[in-house]
């Protein structure tokens, strides 16, 4: 679902906007691990939360009219972060035996058995000879980096930490997109950017430092003395 639905939302709308939206996935996962897997959610959670969500808020409220003009892109890019976010809290769910490198090798084999066959149907056949040289790059890069070790570490993250600090995490994902879009194809960056960079890192500090900061602090408060 993943990979089908952001490869047509990038088509329809803007890259980086497109990478905004689809990071509403920790959202999601913040709410679907309360119910499906019992984690707490406290108050780092919900700050990192806030903060995170906020700085999205700014860089998709001038986008608006983008998603009136090309709701469907904006869906898929929905549907994409949902259908990743209940991925998320199905492998947290279950203790898995077998290591994440198999794991990951497996969930990519059996994608593969279900978008092949669609791209075959619903696509036309790729030229393979007329692609330039930029292009197979751009496709070994896809496929060794983002497909297969980012899935993998991700899924790394997902068996160390709870769910819902794990999905926080990627918050940081959307802003690389944005800056690396201003870079690589030229679409603008302003203010709007630079907030939601400080919002959403401040995010990541109230999540994944603040509480190994007070944990280390409670553990030296408590040490006995000599």
């Amino acid at each position: 679902g993943w990979h089908i639905l952001t490869g047509y939302g990038v088509s329809l709308i803007p890259a980086g906007r497109a990478s905004i939206i689809a990071y509403l996935m920790p959202l999601f996962v913040a709410v679907f691990s309360v119910p499906v897997l019992g984690e707490r959610m406290t108050w780092h959670k919900i700050a990192g939360l806030l903060l995170g969500i906020a700085g999205l808020a700014v860089l998709i409220g001038p986008d608006l009219i983008v998603v009136q003009q090309a709701p469907i892109g904006a869906l898929c890019m929905v549907a994409a972060a949902f259908t990743w976010a209940i991925g998320t809290v199905l492998f947290k769910k279950f203790a898995w035996v077998s290591p994440v490198t198999a794991i990951t090798g497996w969930q990519l084999l059996l994608a593969a058995f279900v978008i092949v066959p669609g791209a075959l149907i619903l696509e036309p056949v790729p030229d393979f000879a007329g692609l330039s040289q930029d292009v197979w790059i751009a496709l070994l890069y896809l496929f060794a980096l983002p497909m297969i070790f980012c899935q993998w570490a991700f899924l790394m993250v997902i068996r160390i930490f709870p769910a819902a600090v794990a999905a926080i995490g990627t918050l940081a994902v959307p802003v690389v997109g944005v800056y690396s879009s201003a870079l690589v194809l030229g679409e603008p960056v302003g203010w709007a950017e630079f907030t939601a960079l400080i919002m959403i890192s401040a995010a990541l500090f109230v999540v994944l430092v603040l509480p190994a900061l007070a944990g280390r602090t409670g553990h030296h408060a408590t040490r006995p003395s000599a």
